[in-house]
C-alpha cells in the first residue's frame, strides 16, 4: 500500500516538472507549444552526450538547461515571434518543429534506443518498505521547481512585469513593459524546463527521437485543466497522475496512459474553466 501511495506520489512530481515549462509559455503567451516535446527530447539528448563524455551525470543539468534556453531563444525570435498575432499559426508552427528537431536528432544520433544510468542506485527504507531512491529524489527537485517558479513570478521585478502581461497585456505595454522582452524570457525559460525536464526522466525511461510525443498530451491536458496556477498545475498532477497509477496498476498499463487525457477530457467538458476557479 505504501508503494502504491509513493508512486502516485512521484509520478505527481514527474508530470509536473514536465508540465511547468509548457504551463509558463501557456500563461504568458497563451500558445500551446507543441515543440515541448522536442525540447524534453534534447534534454534526454544532453544526458547521453554528457555520459558518452565519461561526466557525471549531475554535469547533464546545467548541459540541458543551457541547450534549452538557447534554443529556445532562436525558436522564439525566429518561429513563435512572428505568429503571435496567429496563435493557431503558432500551434501548426511548433508542432512542425518538433517534427523535425525529431528527424535531425535521428539523423545525429540514429534511431536506436539509448539508455542512461541513473545517478542514484539501489531503494530507500522507508516505513518498512523499499522505495526507489531516484523517484524520491525527483518529489524533492518538483519542489525546488515550484519554489523556484513561484518566487520569480512573484518575488521579483521580471515576475511582475510577467503577470502584468497575463492579466493585460495592452495595459501592461501601456505603463511602459516590453511585452516582447516578457515573452522572449517566458519561452525560453519554459524551453529550459522542458529540457531540464528531459534529462531528469532519461534515469527512468529510455531515450530515442520520438521519448517527448510520449509526454507531451499528458502535459498539454494537465495544463488546459491547471489554466496559468502552478497550485492548479499540482492539483492536476496528483489527482489526475494518481488516476493513471491506479488504473496502471489495478487494470490494464495500456488504459493507464489514455487515463490523464480521458479524464481531463471529461473534466474540461464538465469544467470548461478546469480547476481554476470559475
Amino acid at each position: 500500500m505504501l508503494n502504491l501511495v509513493l508512486d502516485i506520489v512521484t509520478t505527481a512530481a514527474i508530470l509536473f516538472i514536465v508540465s511547468t515549462g509548457l504551463l509558463l509559455v501557456f500563461g504568458v503567451m497563451k500558445i500551446i507549444n507543441f515543440s515541448h516535446g522536442a525540447f524534453l527530447t534534447t534534454g534526454g539528448y544532453a544526458s547521453v552526450i554528457v555520459a558518452q563524455a565519461g561526466l557525471s551525470w549531475w554535469w547533464s543539468i546545467p548541459c540541458s538547461l543551457a541547450i534549452g534556453f538557447v534554443l529556445g531563444m532562436a525558436v522564439e525570435r525566429f518561429i513563435v515571434r512572428p505568429l503571435y498575432a496567429r496563435p493557431l499559426d503558432a500551434i501548426l508552427a511548433t508542432w512542425g518543429l518538433g517534427i523535425i528537431v525529431g528527424q535531425v536528432i535521428t539523423l545525429v544520433f540514429g534511431r536506436g534506443v539509448q539508455m542512461v544510468a541513473s545517478p542514484l542506485n539501489g531503494a530507500i527504507a522507508l516505513l518498512g518498505a523499499q522505495y526507489s531512491a531516484y523517484r524520491l529524489v525527483l518529489v524533492g527537485v518538483a519542489l525546488l521547481v515550484a519554489l523556484a517558479l513561484g518566487w520569480l513570478l512573484n518575488g521579483t521585478r521580471l515576475g511582475l512585469q510577467t503577470r502584468a502581461v497575463i492579466m493585460n497585456e495592452a495595459l501592461a505595454r501601456g505603463l511602459g513593459i516590453s511585452s516582447t522582452r516578457v515573452r522572449f524570457i517566458t519561452f525560453c525559460t519554459g524551453a529550459a524546463l522542458a529540457s531540464l525536464a528531459g534529462c531528469l526522466i532519461t534515469p527512468l525511461a529510455s531515450v530515442d527521437p520520438n521519448m517527448g510525443v510520449a509526454w507531451v498530451v499528458g502535459a498539454f491536458m494537465l495544463v488546459l485543466v491547471s489554466g496559468a496556477s502552478l497550485v492548479n498545475l499540482a492539483v492536476a498532477s496528483v489527482l489526475l497522475g494518481g488516476a493513471q497509477v491506479l488504473v496502471s496498476t489495478f487494470i490494464n498499463p495500456v488504459l493507464g496512459g489514455l487515463t490523464i487525457a480521458v479524464l481531463a477530457a471529461l473534466l474540461l467538458r464538465i469544467r470548461p474553466e478546469g480547476f481554476a476557479r470559475g
